[in-house]
């Protein structure tokens, strides 16, 4: 599975050879290796919904027919021509390409028809949309069949009454999508794309399909484990019951088979496939209508190491026949609050701390965008998550497909699920943004959507309403409501920047980190991001420019990333100590002009991911030391010679002769310049600083490793005993760590001298810096997180 960088391997979007009758994929973009694989006959044919499946489905993915119309036009007249569903209609997979905006309406039409056989006579059809993006309006034979707002969640009508008795039948949908135009939740679509923000995303973009169901039929499952009493309570919800109907639910597990799952990936009518002989079945029937409590004698918990899940199947009996049946899967696994043997309030799973350490998953794809262009790829991103020595994501305001959250079950994959922004942003110290009653209503119904239709999955661990001051309003009434939602799971509250003090979670966000707020009685501390290490790769960029960007600029070669991210995990380890439960790097990918994946837009991997899974690995063992050489300005008071007047030659110089400089307390600059403390002031162009340390012979030996902690706005060239090891243009908002192995020999033993001279142009100003030395903890420890 490596797809390591291959400078002389470019995968272009031209030499991918995939046609259909009036399809083919929009040039101009890189895309992945998995495009080839799309076949636009059949895309996406893997049943869609993992924890609530039927034998007898019919896919309608495929080539439809499209066209853009005014937003006012009232029915379909003409078609432009062909899109490959469920690609969205901007996505070079769609066969398109188009933007849409709020002055249009995207409408596709398609025919099928009903299959003919037992399985679908005499039966309620039902039509389901596994997501539209965002306002959609659904006909069946020029019959409206119903309306549904929101664009991450399924949903579902019975066109039953609307079929013709045989024949085509057709299938007519509308969208309106204004994207940033609107208060609707939109994650990181824009209409003008750049930065952060993403090109938008319209209409379908999960699988379309239809069912045949009894009526009397179950309509949705919810589980809700419980580890102490080793039982699972199950919730049906069951249309047209009748008096006397009974629920028959029965689960079983087999290890091995789990461990084969966890490599393969099955859901199918057997949701894992399991052999004749099963360590543990259980069965039990209730009156309908109640919730169940099924025994789990001796449960196999559902972890990361071990990603445990027991297969279920539910059934409607009445009188003694079974009317409706359904197969599922489970995990028995809990996640809480509660102190350990230190006292301090940390995240449990399980009843135990593990450390949770994961990427910020953004869940983009150059050639699919919000779409994966075949399951086989929705898992890759998961597959090499785990590969590189992780045990968590955060989704980031975006919501995926069932298949998705099925994948990190099997494989083993805490999830932190994020709501999809929306409406407008708020700065770090503003209040909350007061919403208009409706925008307030449509974030509180597919909030709430989003969390019931994934309510069921054991890798969901934590929910996340607000992410930093985005569309952030009613801060503490929301993160309530989201616990009324959904008891059994965390709430982060907010993740980043606007913190009310509520929710579970204290989460600080600061790039590149790492760093934690100090531990609470009643909420766990967390790093919600940091990182955000860049490395553009030629060739493999979405475009080729200087605008393709990284936290804290970006970084020259596959090394000299591996070398920064394992001076974070340095700088991290102590932490947990601390009480930082978890973190969020930044990122799984890169994400059009975002160059800080852990692999390019189209899945090459950038890092060994050997080198790559210890440094991860060694975040659960005991923590290096880290000693102070020269403290920053936030840790310790710290005097520096400076000057803001342009000094002689060789200032930078050990030898040189500082008497005529004034001596002041880092850092420099002014007062409201973000995450500074300001000791002395400066505010005008240009400032050069000095300062001297020592070093014993032992601390310029490998394998002890020596990082800069640096605070720059805006440019910075920095000088240690003479030599410049660094150059960096512009500004950062925090503290940004440079780690100095490839420049150890310019240290030495004794005295050593760092000199910076820093400019400024416009806007807060502010210089300062420390030095410390990372001396590894011993091997052969025993993990303890």
């Amino acid at each position: 599975m490596k797809r390591l960088i291959c400078f002389l391997c470019l995968f272009l979007l031209s030499a991918v050879v995939v046609t259909a009758d009036d399809w083919q994929i929009v040039a101009g973009k890189i895309v992945t290796e998995f495009a080839k694989d799309v076949d636009p006959k059949n895309p996406l044919p893997e049943y869609p919904r993992p924890q609530l499946v039927r034998e007898t489905w019919l896919n309608l993915n495929g080539l439809w027919d499209y066209a853009i119309t005014n937003r006012d036009a009232a029915k379909l007249e003409k078609t432009d021509g062909k899109i490959l569903v469920p690609y969205p209609v901007e996505s070079a997979l769609s066969g398109v390409g188009k933007t849409v905006g709020k002055d249009n309406k995207l409408w596709y039409s398609r025919q099928f028809e009903i299959p003919k056989g037992k399985n679908w006579e005499n039966q309620q059809i039902l039509l389901h949309f596994g997501a539209v993006d965002w306002d959609t309006t659904v006909y069946v034979n020029g019959k409206e069949v119903g309306k549904h707002v929101g664009g991450y969640s399924p949903f579902v009508f019975d066109v039953t009454d609307a079929l013709k008795p045989e024949g085509k039948q057709e299938l007519i949908v509308a969208v309106l999508d204004p994207t940033d135009d609107h208060f609707q939740p939109r994650g990181k679509q824009i209409k003008n794309p750049h930065g952060i923000w993403y090109t938008a995303v319209t209409g379908i973009w999960d699988t379309v399909w239809i069912e045949p169901v009894p009526a009397t039929s179950i309509e949705k499952l919810k589980f809700v484990p419980n580890i102490k009493d080793a039982t699972l309570t199950i919730e049906t919800a069951v249309k047209n019951l009748q008096d006397g109907d009974q629920i028959e639910a029965k689960a079983s597990f087999k290890s091995e088979t789990n461990k084969q799952n966890a490599q393969r990936g099955v859901f199918g009518r057997r949701v894992f496939r399991q052999s004749s002989a099963t360590s543990f079945v259980t069965v039990k029937r209730n009156k309908a209508g109640e919730p169940l409590v099924l025994p789990i004698a001796n449960p196999k918990l559902w972890t990361p190491d071990e990603p445990n899940l027991y297969n279920l199947t539910v059934s409607v009996i009445r009188n003694g026949k079974i009317i409706d049946t359904v197969d599922s899967y489970f995990g028995m696994r809990e996640i809480s609050l509660g102190k350990t043997e230190d006292g301090i309030t940390r995240i449990l799973l399980n009843g135990k701390f593990l450390f949770q350490h994961g990427p910020l998953d953004q869940g983009w794809w150059p050639d699919g965008l919000y779409t994966a262009p075949t399951d086989a790829a929705l898992a890759y991103d998961l597959e090499v998550t785990k590969k590189l020595g992780f045990n968590m994501l955060r989704k980031h305001v975006k919501v995926e497909p069932m298949r998705f959250y099925a994948h990190c079950d099997r494989l083993g994959i805490l999830v932190w699920q994020d709501m999809p922004s929306g409406d407008k942003y708020i700065g770090g110290n503003d209040p909350d943004f007061v919403r208009s009653p409706e925008s307030v209503a449509n974030y509180e119904r597919e909030w709430k959507e989003i969390i019931e239709t994934r309510y069921n999955a054991p890798s969901i661990v934590i929910w996340v309403p607000f992410n930093e001051g985005w569309g952030q309003f009613d801060t503490c009434r929301i993160l309530d409501l989201t616990k009324q939602f959904d008891p059994t799971r965390l709430v982060d509250g907010p993740s980043g920047w606007s913190d009310r003090g509520c929710g579970d979670l204290y989460d600080k966000h600061q790039y590149r980190g790492p760093g934690m707020f100090p531990p609470e009685e009643k909420r766990a501390t967390v790093l919600g991001e940091y990182g955000g290490l860049g490395l553009p790769v030629k060739g493999h960029t979405w475009i080729e420019s200087d605008k393709n960007w990284g936290y804290g600029g970006n970084l020259k070669d596959k090394d000299d990333l591996f070398q920064t991210y394992n001076q974070l995990n340095q700088r991290l380890h102590p932490l947990i100590a601390k009480g930082l439960s978890a973190a969020v790097y930044t990122q799984t990918t890169d994400v059009e002009v975002e160059v800080n994946g852990l692999m390019t837009y189209d899945r090459v991997i950038k890092v060994d991911v050997k080198k790559f899974k210890a440094s991860n690995d060694a975040l659960h063992y005991p923590a290096p030391e880290i000693k102070t050489l020269i403290p920053t300005a936030t840790v310790k008071e710290s005097e520096w010679f400076f000057t803001t007047d342009k000094p002689a030659d060789g200032w930078e110089k050990a030898e040189f002769d500082v008497n005529a400089w004034k001596a002041g307390k880092a850092g420099f600059g002014t007062v409201g310049t973000p995450n500074t403390t300001v000791r002395t002031e400066w505010k005008t162009n240009d400032i050069w600083i000095r300062k001297s340390f020592e070093l014993s012979a032992n601390d310029v030996k490998d394998p002890l490793r020596l990082t800069l902690d640096l605070y720059h706005d805006e440019d910075a060239e920095v000088y240690i005993n003479g030599v410049n090891v660094l150059e960096t243009k512009g500004y950062v908002g925090n503290y940004t760590n440079f780690p100095m192995n490839n420049v150890t020999k310019t240290f030495r033993a004794g005295k050593n001298v760092i000199a910076i001279h820093c400019k400024q142009t416009s806007g807060g100003q502010y210089i300062d810096a420390g030095i410390s030395l990372t001396i590894p903890a011993p091997k052969g420890q025993k993990r303890i997180w």
